[in-house]
């Protein structure tokens, strides 16, 4: 069994609705000729839907309310409280889709590069909520190569005290290898993802992919 198959079947990676209208913005974005204008409107589709489907996964209790009929209506409420956590710089882009759908949303970020004596990723900076430690915890980045950043971030926030199986890894698009290391080596975290990519090359860019995710968006190319 191929390494993508092996992920798109985790029963902790979720991948969008692979439907026609998906793979048509996924199509744009992954297009070398797209305008920048185009990449960032259409990225914006994605990340919503992403963060829509985001919070299917978070914990719910029974809420009664009075429709303006004077009926009840048995439904649901969301359990506890939600944050955004950003791992600067491409995680920035999904932060508008999360207030989107979210209004006064919190937001952290961290920032964590490569460490070019050790080849390990060195935490540089980070910023969260005081409180999110009793808070589930949208940990948002676009793309998932090695998942080495990432996984650094999982550490920091467990460290401010954020339980494991209350983070959610969102991004658009991930490498086999790196998801399921990542879902090895924390158990209790769940990912969601637009499109699960067939390898990564030697230098561990994700192939079919689309470049480099931070520089498309927020225009800073060659």
């Amino acid at each position: 069994m191929s390494l993508s198959l092996q992920a798109a079947e985790h029963p902790r990676l979720h991948q969008l609705p692979q439907t026609n209208q998906l793979k048509a913005l996924m199509t744009i974005i992954r297009d070398k000729n797209t305008t920048r204008g185009d990449f960032v409107f259409y990225s914006d589709r994605v990340i919503r839907l992403l963060v829509e489907e985001g919070l299917n996964y978070l914990p719910v209790v029974h809420k009664e309310v009075i429709t303006p009929m004077g009926i009840p209506f048995e439904g649901v409420s969301f359990e506890g409280r939600i944050c955004g956590v950003s791992i600067m710089r491409a995680g920035e882009s999904m932060e508008q889709g999360l207030r989107d759908v979210c209004t006064s949303v919190r937001i952290g970020k961290v920032l964590i590069q490569r460490d070019e004596r050790t080849a390990q990723p060195k935490l540089y900076y980070s910023k969260l909520p005081k409180d999110i430690a009793n808070r589930w915890v949208l940990l948002l980045d676009p793309m998932l190569a090695t998942g080495g950043s990432a996984m650094k971030c999982i550490e920091v926030l467990m460290e401010a005290g954020v339980r494991e199986e209350r983070i959610l890894f969102v991004n658009l698009i991930c490498a086999p290898e790196g998801a399921l290391k990542m879902l090895e080596r924390f158990p209790k975290l769940q990912i969601i993802t637009a499109e699960i990519d067939e390898s990564m090359d030697a230098n561990k860019f994700i192939l079919p992919g689309l470049g480099d995710f931070g520089d498309r968006y927020f225009g800073t190319e060659d």
